[in-house]
């Protein structure tokens, strides 16, 4: 909720033109649900983003293009032992789906 509460605010201050959202969640059902919660509303209905459709893009931190941009040291540090035990795959196309779907490619 905490984090809903941060993302809300930020689109509210600054807008959602200029604010993408990184999502690290390995599980693939826990990934997906942030990153609708984000995209299209808290599907939960229970947090500060029920019923708000921020329309943010949103993508993993396992996506090719997010581990490009960021440094090599620093992603091996942070997030390279979850490529070991997450469905990349997977996650790339839950993710690909959702910004279809939203627009937000």
């Amino acid at each position: 909720m905490e984090k809903q509460t941060t993302i809300k605010k930020l689109a509210d201050d600054i807008g959602t033109r200029d604010l993408i959202v990184i999502i690290g969640a390995a599980d693939p059902e826990v990934a997906q649900v942030t990153a609708e919660t984000v995209t299209t509303g808290d599907p939960s209905f229970a947090g500060p983003l029920a019923g708000v459709s921020l329309r943010l893009p949103v993508y993993h931190i396992l996506e090719p293009d997010v581990k490009l941009a960021i440094p090599r040291d620093i992603y091996e540090e942070q997030a390279g032992f979850m490529e070991l035990v997450a469905d990349t795959e997977e996650l790339g196309r839950i993710f690909r789906e959702i910004r279809t779907r939203a627009g937000t490619f």
